[in-house]
């Protein structure tokens, strides 16, 4: 439920969503999309139920044009925009792209008009002026924007709005084009545009302090009527405002429901990031990985009883999910809710020694993924059976250019054994060793060795699954994991020869 001071907050009746992620999230260095990847967003745009799509620029090229017939074509719900500077060509192309909407505009700062456009004021009014009502006379909804706003001067902003809005403007936007804006500068400089037009007033600001999104919501306070964002905060540099954190704010923090399908908004996310390249943080607010992960054992307790306790809205809510995670800081209950969504069943010793090897690997700077679990609680569940070898000790010595050796030392129905083995590698060497103890009580054959990294980097637990069989034709499957990959190798020969051993004895 919103916050009771919010009531007092001047909203819009209506707020439209302008998305330009095809267009300004686009210019994000090293992104360029193709049609068809283009319409894919465009597709997933209409189907969230955004207001506006700004599908391109159609005067920077022919491919632009075909994208927005393309995307035209296929009849959206939403609105879709052209944009376009100031100039009749410019609108031209938006004509030939079959687009009804345009977003015009021309820099209006002393930056703008004297590095860039080497204009003066009346020049830069006089275009404006001249292509919105270009546009108006053939037919076109018209967003003049004044590019740089935020550093032009108050009163000629106010001047190229009053004569842009009798030419027939439909919406007067305000970009913060470099991003300089903070929330207390957005409420004086919105509020003041608000209270001296009635035509809608558009918003598009960049988030080069990270402001972006916060900003965006002032400018909602004061009665802006439209907010332009982009799917991820892509865009220019920094980036825009995020679509996905302004409409989630706007309707948990302030009651404000846009009728979007917010359902949608993970895996618009995933695929804008997977078509443009450009893959989220992990604590990226709303869709990052991490949005709804948990690992300390005091959140995790309070979330197992009641969600809300440590997230603000329910994962669901954004097509997202919750997320246990693994760790040094994981309580027992963390673990136990894991293995009950594995269904894996633990007597109390098992659980032990499950949970303290968890801790082990956290203390050593490790996440425990999924996958991790999985391979530690199969591995324990394995060495509850009857193990007639145990392995006591291990040390394997290499040098430049020698055959590494390894000791090895197993207990073999009681009675300890030790010997020593070279071989190709370390691996090959202990378990040459390992023949060599078990030589007089089982005939060994090892017909499959597989070594899987269970996720990435040098300290990844290292899980083995093998095959064996003995001189009777009875195969049996051994598995072990941990971050020794000797050890691991060991213990899963080992796994499989107690299992053929048991067989043996049963025969």
């Amino acid at each position: 439920m919103p916050n009771q001071k919010y009531s007092e907050i001047n909203l819009a009746n209506k707020i439209y969503i302008f998305d330009t992620t095809l267009r300004d999230g686009e210019q994000t260095p090293g992104v360029a999309l193709t049609v068809d990847e283009k319409i894919q967003i465009a597709q997933k745009l209409n189907n969230l139920g955004v207001d506006k799509i700004e599908v391109g620029f159609p005067a920077s090229s022919p491919g632009e044009i075909k994208a927005a017939k393309e995307i035209n074509a296929l009849n959206l719900d939403s609105t879709l925009v052209g944009l376009s500077r100031s100039l009749n060509k410019d609108i031209d192309a938006v004509l030939d792209s079959d687009l009804s909407y345009i977003h015009t505009f021309i820099g209006t700062s002393p930056l703008h008009r004297d590095y860039k456009l080497k204009k003066s004021k009346e020049e830069i009014i006089e275009s404006a002026v001249s292509s919105v009502e270009y546009a108006k006379d053939h037919g076109l909804t018209v967003e003049f924007s004044a590019e740089d706003s935020t550093r032009t001067e108050r009163e000629f902003l106010l001047e190229i709005f009053s004569e842009v809005e009798s030419a027939g403007a439909d919406f007067l936007d305000v970009p913060d084009t470099v991003g300089v804006l903070t929330p207390v500068h957005t409420r004086e400089l919105i509020s003041d545009i608000k209270n001296n037009f009635k035509t809608p007033v558009s918003v598009h600001f960049h988030n080069d302090f990270g402001l972006a999104t916060a900003n965006t919501l002032t400018a909602m306070e004061c009665g802006a009527d439209q907010a332009h964002v982009t799917v991820n905060g892509l865009g220019e540099r920094t980036g825009n405002c995020s679509l996905e954190e302004l409409v989630v704010t706007l309707k948990v923090a302030y009651g404000v429901d846009l009728g979007l399908d917010t359902t949608r908004l993970y895996s618009l996310s995933h695929l804008v990031g997977r078509l443009t390249g450009i893959k989220m943080p992990v604590n990226k607010p709303i869709v990052g990985d991490n949005a709804f992960a948990h690992e300390s054992g005091i959140h995790v307790h309070g979330i197992l009883n009641n969600a809300f306790t440590y997230e603000p809205m329910s994962p669901e809510m954004v097509g997202h999910s919750r997320k246990i995670v693994l760790g040094k800081h994981t309580g027992a209950n963390s673990l136990k809710s894991k293995l009950k969504e594995y269904h894996i069943d633990l007597n109390q010793e098992q659980f032990n020694n499950v949970f303290a090897q968890i801790k082990s690997l956290g203390d050593s700077g490790r996440c425990v993924t999924d996958d991790d679990l999985i391979s530690i609680a199969i591995t324990e569940l394995a060495s509850a059976r009857e193990t007639p070898i145990i392995i006591k000790g291990m040390n394997i010595s290499m040098g430049a250019n020698v055959s590494p050796t390894a000791t090895v030392k197993l207990e073999i129905d009681g009675d300890e054994k030790e010997t020593a083995s070279t071989g190709v590698g370390p691996i090959d060497a202990a378990l040459n060793a390992v023949r060599t103890l078990v030589q007089d009580t089982i005939d060994l054959e090892l017909e499959e060795y597989n070594l899987e990294a269970i996720n990435g980097g040098t300290d990844a637990l290292a899980e083995v699954f093998v095959i064996t069989s003995d001189s009777h034709g009875n195969k049996s499957t051994g598995r072990s994991t941990n971050q020794d990959v000797v050890l691991a190798s060991i213990l899963a020969v080992i796994d499989s020869m107690n299992k053929l051993l048991l067989i043996n004895r049963n025969q």
